[in-house]
C-alpha cells in the first residue's frame, strides 16, 4: 500500500531492531488470546444484548501466558505474561533480523509502523471506554449501602475505604468516567492520538497507584492501558522535546497509507464507524439501562418495601432462651438493616472469613452480587432472601461464597456449619448424608415458589437480554450448597417494629424483635442512586 509523500529518514538497524521486538510483544497483547473470547464472540445474541456482551468484547486477556504466574512472586505475578511475552519477542525478533538479511528486502517499516499504532490505538480506545463507562454511570464504586453506612470504619479493608471514598462522591467518579471515555475517543482518530494517549496515561497512571496503595486488585489491567499509552507517546517525545524543552520550532513526521482504492476508503470508514457506534452509542445505551434497572454490583430485584431500613435488636431468643444484649456476645445479633433490595444483614461478635473480590456478579443472580460483604469485616453477616409475601416469609442465604462443609449439618444438629477451612474440605470427597430440613433441595415449596416468583422476569423489560436468560438458565436447579435461614416476620406499630421468628442457620429456633432506627447519617443520599427500587 504506498504511503503519502513525505520526507522522511531511513531506519537505522538498532530503531529497526527495536521496531521488531515492539512490533511482536504489543501485537500479542493486543489481540485476544483466550478461545472464550472467540466463544463469547460467537455466542452474542446481536438482536438482544446485555451491556456485559459488548464488555467482555472490549475486555479480554492477552499476551502469551505459557508458564502461568507462579514462575514469578509478588508483586511481578500479575505481569508475568508481559514478561513471558517480552521474552519471546526478544527472541522471534532476532528470527526476524535475520530473515531480512537473507532476503535483502526488508519490510516496509513505515507501513507496518503506521498499522501497528493503529491496532493498539482502537484497543486501547475500546478497552478504556469499555471500563469507563462503569463510572460514567456510576455502578463500579456503589454509594454505601445502609449496612455499609452503619459499619466500624475499622471493619473495612483497605480496598474498601477507597472504592466507597469514591462512591460517595458519585459526581467526581462521573468526571473520572468522562476522562477516560473521552481519552477513549481521542484515540479512534489518528489527529487526536496525542491527546488521547497523554490523556490515557495521566489518568491509568493515577488508577495503577491507587491499587498498589490500597490493596485494590486491578493494578495489572491499570497497567496494561498505561503501557499502550506509552507506546503511543514515544512518536511524540522527540517534537515535544523541541517544542517545549527547546522551545524551537517542531514538526511532527507522520507515516500513513493513502488508501488509494476505493474498497480501501471504504473499509476503513466502515470499521471506523461500525466501532463508534458498537462502543459509544450502542454500549453507552446498555450501560445506561444496567444503571437504571440492573446495576452489576447491586441485587436488581426490589426488596419487601415494608421492612426495609436499620434496626436495634430489642429482644433475642435461641431456642426459646432470652439473650440479654452483650457487646462481646458471638451468638445475639446486635442490629440489623434491610436493605432497599433483597438483601438482609445482621451484626453478631464473632470473626467472619473476608470475601476480597471487587463484590461484581456475573452470573446475574443477586445472590452473587457481593459488594454489600466484599471487604468487610467485624461480625457483619449478609443474606440474599426470596420474600414470599403472601405468607410473609424470607427464604435465606449467605451471601458469602465459600462453600462450608456441613457434614455435621442436619435436621437439629446444632452445629456451627463445619470447618473453618471450606474451601480445602470442599475439595475431598465427602459421605453422603441426608439433607434435611432447611438443608434440603426442596427447603422453599412449590407454592411458596408460586408467591416469590422468577428472579429474572422481575428485572426492567427494558433490562431484559438473551445473555441474562442463558446465566439463570444455566444457575437453575442448581444445588446451593449455602448457609440458610427461614423466617417469618410481622410489621407492627405502623413499620415501626419487625418481628422476626423461624430457624436460623444452624437449624435452632429464633425470635427476634426489631425497632427501627431513623438514623440521622452525615452523609446526605446520592443524587444518582443506581437501580429501580421503588
Amino acid at each position: 500500500m504506498p504511503l503519502r509523500t513525505t520526507a522522511y529518514r531511513p531506519w537505522k538497524e538498532y530503531e529497526k531492531f527495536a521496531f521488531r521486538v515492539a512490533f511482536i510483544f504489543f501485537i500479542s497483547l493486543s489481540i485476544p488470546n483466550n478461545p472464550e473470547w472467540y466463544k463469547h464472540v460467537w455466542s452474542i445474541d446481536w438482536t438482544n444484548l446485555h451491556y456485559r456482551d459488548l464488555y467482555d468484547i472490549a475486555r479480554f486477556g492477552s499476551g502469551l501466558n505459557f508458564f502461568g504466574n507462579e514462575i514469578f512472586g509478588s508483586p511481578l505475578a500479575g505481569y508475568a505474561n508481559w514478561i513471558t511475552t517480552f521474552l519471546v519477542s526478544l527472541g522471534l525478533g532476532a528470527v526476524w533480523t535475520v530473515i531480512d538479511r537473507i532476503r535483502k528486502k526488508p519490510e516496509d517499516y513505515n507501513v507496518l509502523y503506521y498499522w501497528l499504532r493503529a491496532i493498539v490505538r482502537y484497543r486501547a480506545g475500546i478497552g478504556i471506554i469499555g471500563f469507563g463507562f462503569t463510572k460514567l454511570l456510576p455502578v463500579q464504586m456503589p454509594y454505601p449501602s445502609t449496612a455499609l453506612l452503619n459499619t466500624d470504619f475499622g471493619d473495612f479493608t483497605a480496598q474498601k475505604i477507597y472504592w466507597l471514598s469514591i462512591g460517595i462522591v458519585p459526581w467526581y467518579q462521573v468526571f473520572a468516567g468522562i476522562v477516560e471515555v473521552a481519552a477513549g475517543t481521542l484515540l479512534f482518530f489518528r489527529k487526536t492520538t496525542l491527546l488521547g494517549a497523554a490523556l490515557l496515561f495521566g489518568a491509568l497512571g493515577d488508577i495503577v497507584y491507587v491499587n498498589f496503595a490500597y490493596d485494590g486488585g486491578v493494578h495489572v489491567y491499570s497497567s496494561y492501558f498505561v503501557l499502550l499509552a506509552g507506546f503511543l507517546l514515544v512518536h511524540y517525545i522527540p517534537a515535544l522535546y523541541r517544542l517545549l524543552i527547546l522551545e524551537q520550532p517542531a514538526r511532527l513526521v507522520t507515516f500513513y497509507p493513502a488508501f488509494a482504492k476505493p474498497w480501501q476508503q471504504g473499509a476503513r470508514v466502515g470499521i471506523k464507524s461500525l466501532t463508534i457506534v458498537l462502543f459509544l452509542v450502542v454500549l453507552f445505551y446498555l450501560q445506561l439501562v444496567n444503571f437504571w434497572y440492573d446495576p452489576y454490583k447491586q441485587p436488581s430485584t426490589k426488596g419487601v418495601t415494608a421492612l426495609r431500613g436499620y434496626y436495634n435488636v430489642t429482644e433475642f431468643r435461641v431456642n426459646n432462651q432470652a439473650l440479654a444484649y452483650h457487646p462481646l456476645d458471638s451468638l445475639r445479633w446486635s442490629e440489623v438493616t434491610l436493605e432497599n433490595w433483597t438483601t438482609l444483614t445482621f451484626k453478631v461478635n464473632k470473626p467472619t472469613d473476608l470475601d476480597l473480590s471487587n463484590g461484581g456478579g456475573d452470573p446475574q443472580r443477586d445472590i452473587n452480587r457481593t459488594f454489600e460483604l466484599a471487604g468487610v469485616g467485624g461480625g457483619r453477616r449478609a443474606f440474599h432472601y426470596y420474600a414470599d409475601t403472601v405468607d410473609q416469609v424470607l427464604y435465606l442465604q449467605d451471601k458469602y461464597k465459600a462453600i462450608p462443609d456441613r457434614r455435621n449439618v442436619t435436621a437439629g444438629a446444632g452445629g456451627d456449619g463445619g470447618d473453618p477451612d471450606a474451601t480445602r474440605l470442599a475439595k475431598k470427597k465427602k459421605p453422603e448424608v441426608k439433607k434435611e430440613g432447611i438443608y434440603a433441595d426442596n427447603w422453599i415449596s412449590p407454592q411458596a415458589w408460586t408467591h416469590i416468583g422468577d428472579e429474572n422476569s422481575k428485572i426492567n423489560a427494558r433490562a431484559a437480554s438473551t445473555r441474562r436468560d442463558r446465566e439463570f438458565a444455566k444457575e437453575r436447579g442448581k444445588y446451593d450448597d449455602r448457609k440458610r435461614m427461614v423466617l417469618h416476620y410481622e410489621v407492627e406499630r405502623g413499620g415501626a417494629r419487625v418481628i422476626l421468628r423461624g430457624v436460623d442457620e444452624k437449624q435452632d429456633s429464633v425470635y427476634v424483635v426489631l425497632d427501627r432506627q431513623d438514623k440521622q447519617y452525615a452523609l446526605s443520599g446520592s443524587t444518582l442512586s443506581a437501580g429501580d427500587y421503588q
